[in-house]
């Protein structure tokens, strides 16, 4: 008799052609996705909780601490710091051997205070409030967020600006190093919704006696003037307050526009909208930078971009997914040419797109 392996019981006869019912029948599917689902949470909060008690931030490079030292130097509760240095470990955010504790490459780059990439502060107001999350079942039945990030500007947004500044700086960075920055020079440029300016900045850093207009709302644009003056680019700087969706911008000046992680929490009309005035603004020849966390087509296999649409939905006015087609068909729509996307880091793509007229 032949056999239907792994279950030599069932017989090949047995067929969803045959009975109308499938395999799944006698071969449930695993629990897993649902328990990763459950333990996602947990395991956030336990990187918080991590971060917030200094954990990462109490090793150096290369240095090793048992659980002892680590709670007499924190002054934590032995017992339940050893669990979650081991959940650490579990992550492959610390390495544990003997006792003996050492932080991973990974945490020393993005959850030590000080890494060269760091997303420490990014952790903790990356998700938005929590409430949102907790009330998110009524925010899909009602179409409407208890707690928009637009309503608290310099609380919500001021805080996640300076969290994201390392992070897109470094995309902004190695995608200037790509399109050739450095052999560029006075280009004038157009930064809307610019946060602490990590896309200005970059390219200033990189493109000789280069200018830039950074915009940002009034309770954001003090951030923007300081990481500015930081960087020490004052002199080729300036800031204008206030909505870009209510602002005018000059005609067909500028040789670069960028519009770093704004369309998705614009949803798709003022999305457009903004896409259009950066155009307007453009020179013939000049290029439109939209940064974001797009979702696949299909919405099924780019998970990261999907459930970072879902963050917006949870957490604004009107944001959301937005997909590589609709990004494609929008600059289209608007006249740009020669479009394109380029990954300088993971998940972080970078559609660019040429006013030719």
């Amino acid at each position: 008799m032949a056999i239907d392996s792994p279950y030599p019981e069932l017989k090949k006869t047995h067929t969803m052609a045959h009975k109308g019912r499938p395999w799944r029948d006698f071969k449930p599917p695993p629990s897993g996705p649902v328990w990763s689902a459950i333990t996602a949470g947990n395991i956030y909060w336990m990187l918080v909780a991590a971060i917030d008690l200094g954990i990462f931030d109490a090793f150096r490079p290369g240095e090793t601490k048992t659980a002892p030292q680590i709670a007499g130097e924190l002054q934590l509760s032995l017992k339940h710091l050893e669990l979650l240095l081991d959940c650490m470990t579990t992550l492959s955010f610390l390495d544990q051997i003997d006792g003996n504790y050492e932080l991973t490459e990974t945490a020393e780059r993005y959850l030590c205070s000080d890494g060269p990439a760091s997303m420490a502060s990014l952790v903790r107001v990356s998700p938005g409030p929590l409430e949102n999350w907790i009330n998110l079942a009524e925010t899909i039945r009602s179409g409407a967020v208890q707690f928009p990030i637009e309503n608290d500007i310099a609380g919500i947004y001021g805080p996640l600006v300076k969290a994201t500044f390392p992070t897109q700086h470094r995309v902004a960075t190695r995608l200037g190093y790509k399109l050739g920055w450095q052999r560029l020079a006075g280009l004038r440029v157009l930064d809307l919704g610019a946060g602490c300016g990590p896309w200005s900045i970059a390219l200033m850093e990189q493109s000789r006696g280069s200018t830039a207009v950074l915009n940002d709302f009034p309770e954001i644009i003090g951030l923007t003037r300081e990481k500015i003056i930081q960087r020490n680019l004052l002199q080729r700087s300036e800031f204008r307050a206030g909505n870009f969706h209510d602002l005018s911008f000059e005609r067909n000046h500028f040789d670069i526009v960028f519009l770093g992680h704004i369309c998705r929490t614009e949803g798709p009309e003022l999305a457009q909208s903004l896409i259009r005035k950066a155009v307007n603004s453009l020179r013939k020849g000049g290029q439109l930078v939209i940064a974001d966390y797009f979702s696949d087509n299909e919405r099924k296999i780019n998970a990261f971009g999907v459930q970072m649409g879902m963050t917006m939905l949870a957490n604004t006015l009107n944001g959301g997914a937005i997909t590589f087609e609709q990004m494609h068909s929008w600059m289209t729509d608007r006249g740009l040419e020669k479009i394109r996307v380029v990954e300088p880091i993971g998940y972080n793509m970078v559609f660019l797109g040429t006013k030719d007229s």
